[in-house]
Order: structure tokens, then sequence, then C-alpha cells
């Protein structure tokens, strides 16, 4: 009874019908994109044999999420979010299957990669927002903190199974990069039909009355006005930006480092995602009121994991370490991430979220100046460097947090109850 209690409010907001088909979809497109993600690192790295490649490409990603993020949380509050779900994962899709046709005839360039890192990342500048802000659409207050890291463990259990059937798929002759392309594409495809199953999310009904330009401001003003938000925000920044381009050198640290090919590097990536899954459901089972806390812990010990993974002798350690690392990251964001959108006004999600994701395109442009770095003093030096990075962040912004009282007492109300039995949250979260 008490397995089957615990089971039922960890997974509460399944049991809904349209967030389960909006978490389907999720879970067709996070596996399409974590294994291109492993495909682009491999081919990137053989066409250069340079770290700093391994930077510019995600440099590509990141500069169009840092320029249209603002605005795809404007269309977010302003359209139905099904449009702008449908219209942005039929780009992705089309952009990936263009560059895996290149593959199979063997024409593809380094500038290619860099083309479709930035047609990507416009797309997912709109697919972030829109997605997030439709949760709260999707299944109300109470049920918004287990629906968030439910989304997150979507994620982290594609983490699992994507790198590794990359890391399977590049080595075999018949599939190739070009064949993984391919089954991204229909990763994006699938997703974008189980979306025409979804109402439409209109917007809210004042949501026009403003210009855009005029939403834009109103959230950046309102994220300033909210000192909780704007510390998670900043946090974020911090830990995401620097700490998380880890993952843009892992095919670099196989190879380079522990003489591993393809296979190593979904070895790496698979035993990271796997402490991701594992994390994911601890968080879904703590008390809402030491969520500040645990995020904040978390961070820091994220940076130590680093700082281990950079330090690592052996390939075996090296995999001891990615665990800790993908679990401690996963800590962090799903609860920064809840946190966030628990202390938002439901008209706000998805400006609020569109900056919050902001800390992912600033990862993918710190990702090439790291890169170079790596290139000069050494990656293992580099890591560990990221690694205090993030620790000293977190300690100077919890110090900052802890003068002017700024906590969730620190918790907000909501996202105590919401961490009640009876209410089917058992995550401190939600918007």
């Amino acid at each position: 009874m008490g397995q089957k209690g615990y089971f039922a409010r960890t997974f509460h907001a399944l049991a809904i019908p349209q967030f389960r088909t909006l978490w389907f979809g999720t879970l067709f497109s996070f596996l399409g994109m974590q294994m291109q993600v492993i495909a682009r690192g491999y081919l990137a790295y053989h066409l250069t044999g340079k770290n700093s490649a391994l930077g510019a490409v995600m440099l590509a990603f990141g500069v169009p999420q840092l320029l249209l993020s603002l605005w795809g949380g404007v269309l977010a509050d302003r359209l139905p979010k099904r449009t702008v779900l449908l219209v942005s994962q039929g780009i992705i899709a089309a952009n990936s299957a263009w560059l895996a046709t290149m593959i199979e005839l063997d024409m593809v360039k380094f500038w290619m990669l860099i083309v479709a890192g930035l047609v990507q990342g416009a797309g997912f500048a709109f697919v972030g927002p829109a997605r997030q802000a439709f949760i709260g659409d999707l299944v109300g207050r109470e049920a918004m903190g287990n629906a968030v890291v439910l989304q997150q463990l979507s994620m982290n259990s594609t983490r699992v199974i994507g790198p590794s059937l990359a890391g399977i798929f590049i080595v075999l002759p018949f599939v190739g990069v070009g064949g993984v392309y391919y089954m991204t594409t229909l990763g994006f495809i699938a997703a974008s039909i189980t979306m025409l199953r979804l109402p439409p999310g209109t917007p809210h009904a004042d949501a026009k009355q403003s210009s855009p330009l005029a939403d834009m401001k109103a959230g950046l003003l309102y994220v300033k006005s909210r000192p909780q938000i704007f510390v998670l925000i900043m946090t974020s920044f911090c830990v995401v930006m620097v700490g998380f381009a880890y993952q843009s050198f892992l095919p670099s640290l196989a190879k380079s480092e522990f003489g591993r090919g393809a296979g190593g590097l979904g070895a790496l990536s698979s035993v990271g995602a796997i402490g991701a899954v594992c994390t994911t459901v601890f968080v879904a089972a703590v008390s809402g009121k030491r969520a500040w806390a645990l995020q904040s812990l978390s961070g820091l010990l994220f940076g130590i994991s680093l700082i281990g993974l950079g330090l690592a002798p052996s390939f075996a350690l090296g995999l001891g370490a990615m665990v800790f690392v993908g679990a401690l990251a996963s800590a962090f964001q799903s609860l920064n991430n809840s946190l966030t959108m628990t202390v938002t006004d439901p008209k706000f999600h998805g400006r609020v979220q569109s900056i919050s994701m902001m800390s992912w395109s600033l990862f993918g442009l710190a990702a090439f100046p790291i890169g170079m770095l790596a290139d000069r003093i050494g990656l293992r030096e580099t890591l560990a460097l990221q690694g205090a990075f993030c620790i000293l962040a977190v300690i100077i912004i919890e110090a900052i947090a802890r003068a002017r009282n700024v906590a969730a007492d620190r918790a907000p109300r909501a996202l105590i109850r919401d961490s009640q039995p009876g209410h089917g949250v058992a995550v401190p979260g939600g918007r």
C-alpha cells in the first residue's frame, strides 16, 4: 500500500491524459535531440579534430537561442501554444533531414554543422518556453510541480537510451552518422504528430492588449521585481552557462584523454544519464521545505564532481565521476526550474521560462571560448576550472540571497502545499 501510494504521488501528473500526450511527444523529441547531440559532436570532432570546433557548434546553437528566446517566451504567452510547437518542431525536423541527406551523399562540411546548429537553436528558442508554459494549461497548479519534474525525467531517460543508441549506430557501417540523423528526424516528426492531439493552448484573455515589445519589457521588469525569481535565474545562468558546457567536450574527453571512440562517448553519456534519472526520482520525493537548500547544495556538489571528472586518471574512474556529474546536474536543474515555475504568475510563464532558458544559450556561447581554453591549457584542467567557477558562483549568490533574506522561507506556500500527501505533487515545483 505504501509503495503504491508513493508511486501514485511521484507520477501523479501522468494520470492526466492531456499531459500524458505532451509527455510522450516530448519523449520522442528529446530522444531525437539526445541522439543528435552525440552524432553532431562525433562528426564535428571527426571533421576537425579540435575542441574549439565542438565549442563552435555549440556556439552556433546558442546564438539564435540568446537572440530569440525572449521572443519565444512572448509568443508562448500570446499565441496558441500548440501552433508554436508544431511550427517549431516542423522546422527542426526539416533541418535534421537536410543534414542527414548531406552526410549520406558524402557532401557534409563543417560549415553545414554550423548552419544546422543555427536553425536548430532558433527552433528550440520557441519550443522550450511554449512547452513549459503548456504544462500549466494542461495540469493546473496542484499538479504543476510533479509535471515539471516528470518532464525532466523524460529528458533524462532519453539521455540514458539516446547516447547509447547513437554510439552503437554510428559504428555500424549500414547506419552511420547519416542514419542517426535520419532517426532523429523521425523522432521530431513523431513529436509533432502527438502534438496534434493536444488542445490549442489558448493564451490568457488579456494577452494581446499590448504590443509584443511591451510584453517582453513587462516580462523583464516582472523578473527584476521578484527577488526570488531573479536569484534563481542568476544561479541557473552561472551554473548552466559554465558548468554544463562539459557536455560539449565529452567526445574529446572520450577520444583524446581516455583513448576511447564512439563507444566510450556513449558510455560516458549513458552513465551520466543513469545518475540523472535516479536523482530525478529522488527529487520527486523530497519535501518542498528543503527545495532551496537542496538546489544550492546540488550546485556546489555538481562543481565538485566536475573537478573529479577532470582529475580522473582512468576511463573507469571517469565513468564513476560521470555518474555524479549527471546526477547532480539533473538535481540542480530540476529544483531550480521547479522553484522558478512555482513562484511565477501563470500569465508570465512563457516569458519567465524564456529568460531562464537563456542560460542554455549562454552555455552554447561559453562553450567556444572554453573550448579554446581547453586547446591551450588542456581539457582536464579546463573541466576543473569549470567546476571551481560553479562552486564559487553558488557560494556568492547564496550569500547574497541570505543577506537579503531571499529564499523559499523561505519556500512559497503553494510549493509547500503541493508537496503534501494528497496533492499528488511530491516535488517542490511548478510555476
